[in-house]
Order: structure tokens, then sequence, then C-alpha cells
């Protein structure tokens, strides 16, 4: 089972990356992948959920208006485009999937299989 994460790195203010996470041998059918952050010193956050089948998307209130999800199901990949980036958008972000047919996108509980990060800095 995998779950890569790629695209992160050093921005600054304003700048803008595209992140994505790469699912492969999963031992289920991937029905939702969601994305959460871990800054310095702080517990994870929920940042997006993407469903995989029906194309729906959640966001967390402070991504709403500059982050945007898309998807590659042929790829099984899914991205996440950080937009407008601010200093406090700077974390490790996790890519997380799920088998469930209906998620609480914010429930990290409702997530199988997660990837190792990738980190985002902005200064």
């Amino acid at each position: 089972v995998q779950l890569v994460e790629s695209g992160g790195g050093s921005v600054q203010a304003g700048g803008s990356l595209r992140l994505s996470c790469a699912a492969s041998r999963l031992p289920f059918t991937l029905n939702f992948m969601g994305w959460f952050r871990q800054g310095p010193g702080e517990g994870r956050e929920w940042v997006a959920t993407q469903s995989i089948k029906g194309g729906g998307t959640w966001y967390a209130g402070p991504a709403k208006r500059r982050f945007k999800l898309s998807q590659d199901t042929a790829k099984n990949t899914v991205y996440l485009q950080l937009n407008n980036l601010i200093p406090d958008d700077t974390a490790t972000y996790v890519c997380a999937a799920s088998s469930l047919f209906s998620v609480t996108p914010a429930s990290t509980a409702d997530y199988s299989y997660w990837g190792r990060g990738t980190q985002v800095t902005v200064s």
C-alpha cells in the first residue's frame, strides 16, 4: 500500500504550489482522499477532502478560498492546488485514503491509510 505525496517546497508569501497524492496497491476501493496538515508544534488539521467517484469536494474554512482539489482517476491521484500562500500555511501536508461510502471529512478515524507527507514552507 502506498500513498505518496509530492509537490511541497519553499515559497514566498503569495506563491503557489500543487501537491499530489498518488495511491497504489490499496487493498480496497478508494472512495475519498483527504488532505491534512500539521504545523510546527501543532496538532493535525483537516484541510480538504475529495470524493473520488462523486467528485464532490469539502474544504476547511481557511482553505476554502485559496486551495482547490482536483483528481486524475486514471492515475489514482488527487491534487491540492495551494494559492496565495501565507506563512501560517507552513506545515507538513499529508494525504489519507478512505474506503468508506460516507465520511466525516475532518475525522481522522474515517481514513485507513496515510502518506508520509510533503513539507510546505512559506516565508
